[in-house]
Order: C-alpha cells, then sequence, then structure tokens
C-alpha cells in the first residue's frame, strides 16, 4: 500500500534526512520525500498498520529536524 502526506520541512537536506530515517522504521518497505512539493510518499510493506508506521516515521523525522511536520490524514 502506498499513501502521499503533505510535509511541511524548512530545507532539502532536511527532507533528504528525513527520507533516509524514514526508511529505517520497521514497516516502511519505501519512502520518497519530495522538498519541492513538500510530499512524503511511503510504500508500506505487506501487514504493516499505515497509522501505526506512520506515527513512529514522524517521531524519527523529528529528531532530524525538530520543527517538521507530517499531516496524517
Amino acid at each position: 500500500m502506498k499513501k502521499t502526506y503533505a510535509i511541511e520541512v524548512d530545507c532539502a537536506n532536511c527532507a533528504n534526512l528525513m527520507e533516509q530515517e524514514a526508511k529505517k522504521v520497521a514497516g516502511v518497505k519505501d519512502c520518497v520525500v519530495n522538498f519541492m512539493t513538500l510530499k512524503m510518499k511511503v510504500e508500506f510493506a505487506e501487514g504493516a498498520d499505515p497509522q501505526a508506521v506512520m506515527n513512529e516515521v514522524r517521531t524519527v523525522c523529528r529528531k532530524v529536524e525538530p520543527d517538521c511536520e507530517i499531516f496524517l490524514k
């Protein structure tokens, strides 16, 4: 399953670091963060709970950029 989330991040480097950290979260098969469109596309592993996974993604991303926001639908 793939989902796209709106994000708020201040710089392209932080967006890149967020992408790298999100890919390490259990349940994330792949993640792409596009700074220009302020979107995060996440592909979830089979059987993963998207809400639980995204809560963890948000946590690790805020360690990279404390002011970032991921808008979970």
